[in-house]
C-alpha cells in the first residue's frame, strides 16, 4: 500500500476547507464535530446544534468544560459572542425550514446517487439512533457525509444501492472519506480528490463502482 489514509483530524480539515464564509452549518454526532476545530481563519461560520444552539465555537479546553452547555451528542461546547441557545422546537423548525446551508453527517452507507443510510444497520441487536438526521438530510441545502470509506471488514460504505434502512433519498451531495472526496450525482460518483499514492483504478476497485474523473 503506497498511500496513507487521512487521519480524523486531517479529514476534518478537508471538510472545513470547503465551508464557505457566512454558512449556517450543522455538524452531526461523532466525527463531524471535529470540523468545528478546523474552520479557516478569517471567515464566519455559524454552527448549529439540533438541541437548540446557534453560534458554537471550538471544543472547550480541558478543565473549562461547562456541562450545562452541550451539543446533541452530549459533548461540552463553547458559545461564541452573539451565540444563543433556544427551544428544541425552534431548532427543528430551522432545520426543516431550509435555513441551514450545510449539514455534515456520519453514515453507515451512501449510494452512488446520494441515498443516505445512517440511523440503523437493520441488525436485530443494533440500537437505532435516528435523532434529527432525517430532518437535517432533507432540510439542509447541502448534505455532506464524513466517514471512513471502508468498514472494519474492508467493505465499501459507498454502494450502488443501500441495504440498510434509508435516512433520505438522493440527499447527499458529497462524501468526505479517509481515502477520497466524492460527489454523488444522478449519473453516479465523481472524483473530487484522493490521497496521494492511491491510483484511480485502485480507488474504483476498493469502492466497487465506476468513478468519473
Amino acid at each position: 500500500m503506497s498511500y496513507q489514509r487521512r487521519t480524523k483530524e486531517q479529514l476534518a480539515q478537508r471538510v472545513a476547507r470547503d465551508i464557505h464564509d457566512g454558512a449556517y452549518v450543522n455538524l452531526g454526532i461523532g466525527m463531524p464535530t471535529l470540523v468545528a476545530n478546523h474552520l479557516p481563519a478569517g471567515i464566519e461560520v455559524i454552527l448549529h446544534s439540533e438541541n437548540g444552539i446557534l453560534g458554537m465555537g471550538p471544543a472547550p479546553t480541558p478543565g473549562q468544560e461547562d456541562y450545562d452547555l452541550i451539543n446533541a451528542g452530549k459533548q461540552p461546547v463553547t458559545l461564541l459572542p452573539g451565540g444563543a441557545f433556544f427551544h428544541h422546537t425552534d431548532s427543528f423548525a430551522m432545520m426543516r425550514g431550509g435555513h441551514l446551508d450545510i449539514c455534515v453527517l456520519g453514515a453507515f452507507q451512501v449510494s452512488a446517487t446520494g441515498d443516505l443510510a445512517n440511523w440503523h444497520t437493520g441488525e436485530k441487536d443494533a440500537i437505532p439512533a435516528v435523532g434529527g438526521a432525517m430532518d437535517l438530510a432533507v432540510g439542509a441545502k447541502q448534505t455532506w457525509v464524513m466517514m471512513d470509506l471502508l468498514t472494519k471488514n474492508g467493505r465499501s460504505k459507498v454502494v450502488s444501492h443501500c441495504s440498510y434502512p434509508l435516512t433520505g433519498i438522493g440527499c447527499v451531495k458529497r462524501i468526505y472519506s479517509d481515502l477520497a472526496t466524492l460527489e454523488c450525482t444522478a449519473r453516479g460518483l465523481k472524483l473530487v480528490d484522493k490521497v496521494d499514492g492511491l491510483a484511480h483504478a485502485e480507488l474504483e476497485q476498493l469502492v466497487g463502482l465506476p468513478i468519473a474523473p
